[in-house]
């Protein structure tokens, strides 16, 4: 539970924005990970879906619209920023009134450790928030295999071939 530091309500639901006043919250606690043997997580892939993934450039990944408007819709990220929202200038269109024109950016960023490059989505103060395995994010978030990325009523499965990010 938040509460708005300009109002003073309580607001049951995560958001960016008071629904009461429309304030910016200041959320406290950094974005959590479920695990991803959470049954509720889980997405059946046909094998069509498979065999793109199997397919993937290195340095690629793919995000499959597993819900939403555009479900089954694929889009691939194989630059280092895609943009993601309603705004006819975004990389990937999501044309819902859920959808900030700028809501989110995936990210291909590279990893210190040695172990190549991994994507992460960033939200980029939408009003709706973006979701990572049901969890609003408040900071830039690393996507690993199967992660599940909700922006407004699209809920996509980021997927990684077996080359990786590379």
């Amino acid at each position: 539970m938040v509460t708005c530091s300009s109002c003073g309500r309580e607001i049951g639901t995560p958001a960016n924005f008071c629904p009461f006043c429309g304030a910016r919250l200041e959320l406290a606690e950094a974005t959590s990970v479920l695990r991803l043997d959470d049954p509720t997580l889980m997405v059946e892939l046909g094998a069509d879906v498979e065999e793109a993934v199997e397919a993937l450039p290195a340095g690629s990944a793919l995000l499959l619209v597993e819900k939403g408007p555009n479900q089954g819709a694929r889009y691939l990220l194989k630059v280092d920023r895609v943009s993601a929202g309603r705004s006819k200038d975004a990389d990937i269109l999501l044309d819902d009134i859920s959808v900030s024109r700028q809501h989110a950016e995936f990210i291909r960023t590279a990893v210190a450790d040695a172990q190549g490059r991994e994507y992460a989505v960033e939200d980029r103060g939408s009003l709706n928030g973006t979701y990572v395995n049901k969890m609003l994010i408040t900071a830039r978030t690393p996507l690993r295999q199967g992660d599940v990325v909700q922006i407004g009523k699209f809920r996509m499965v980021f997927l990684m071939g077996p080359r990786g990010i590379g």
